[in-house]
């Protein structure tokens, strides 16, 4: 029996291999289906873990590489079989939700919404299902100011207003007065407190490395190697991003994250940015704690001197 369940086991990481490739997902994903039906409800727990590690692949590679209805269907079909044959809580639940985002997809892809709505947004040459999210209060504040500060010029330089500037004009001051609530405590701030953190710089982020996990580098990792952000464990051939502290992550995983943040998840190693001031007040901190260093050093060794 215990031979049996290798040989099943190998057969299931090598429909986990073939998820990655389009032309085989379905096919990978009916095969699944029947290997579920014919062994899962007398496996073993081990075998159970495996294939349920299975179906969160499948769930992983929905989200972030495929797009089509076809594939959707197939994974929906896959995660509604699942549910009827296993009895753990936790896993219920996820496949619950899994069900909830190929029902939402597909009402999606069945109802479009209209253009304006701007769904979705392009990565890597690929237009992602999710919305691009929102922009982080301080660059909305950052673009206001920015743009007002254009069209004093403009003002100032003797040339004549035409009506779409002074639209525009109106329509920036009306959002500066919404958000003046939020821009006066940080105005007021700033100099006496640590600026906020900006994301990290898009330059720097389009230049991070693309990483292919291959047998020697999992082995490196782990067995139980994952991707902090998505919790999904690492397999051969996934593609991962590397950041400098050498840190590994899905691309579609960390793009959301880095459009927050300018620092690793898991070590907090900071990314350079595109904020002028940010980075300044870095540099100004870099030489303030080196300069507190060097006197305490001084201290130190006057003090050795008395000694």
């Amino acid at each position: 029996m215990g031979s049996d369940e290798q040989v099943l086991k190998k057969e299931l990481e090598e429909l986990q291999k073939q998820l990655g490739k389009k032309q085989k997902f379905e096919d990978a994903l009916s095969s699944l289906k029947s290997l579920l039906r014919l062994h899962y409800p007398s496996a073993s727990p081990s075998l159970r873990k495996t294939f349920y590690s299975v179906v969160c692949r499948v769930a992983t590679v929905l989200k972030t590489r495929y797009t089509s209805p076809g594939f959707w269907l197939a994974g929906s079909g896959l995660f509604q079989e699942y549910l009827l044959l296993t009895s753990d809580s936790t896993e219920k639940e996820h496949l619950r939700n899994c069900i909830a985002q190929a029902k939402e997809h597909l009402d999606q892809i069945e109802n479009p919404p209209d253009v304006s709505q701007n769904r979705g947004y392009l990565f890597e040459g690929h237009l992602t299902v999710d919305p691009e999210p929102p922009q982080p209060q301080w660059l909305v504040q950052s673009n206001i100011l920015n743009s007002m500060a254009t069209l004093q010029e403009f003002e100032s330089s003797g040339r004549p207003v035409d009506h779409n500037t002074i639209e525009t004009a109106s329509s920036l001051l009306g959002e500066l007065m919404s958000n003046l609530d939020d821009m006066i405590p940080e105005i007021m701030e700033m100099g006496s407190t640590a600026p906020r953190v900006p994301p990290a710089s898009k330059e720097v982020v389009a230049k991070l490395p693309v990483v292919t996990i291959t047998e020697e580098i999992l082995a490196e990792l782990g067995k139980d190697a994952e991707c902090a952000i998505c919790k999904e464990n690492l397999v051969v051939n996934d593609k991962m991003q590397e950041l400098p502290c050498k840190h590994k992550f899905h691309p579609p995983c960390l793009k959301p994250w880095l459009d927050e943040h300018n620092s690793c998840p898991i070590c907090r190693h900071e990314l350079q940015t595109d904020d002028h001031g940010y980075e300044s007040w870095k540099e100004r901190e870099k030489e303030a704690a080196e300069e507190r260093r060097g006197a305490e050093n001084a201290v130190r060794g006057g003090e050795f001197m008395y000694i």
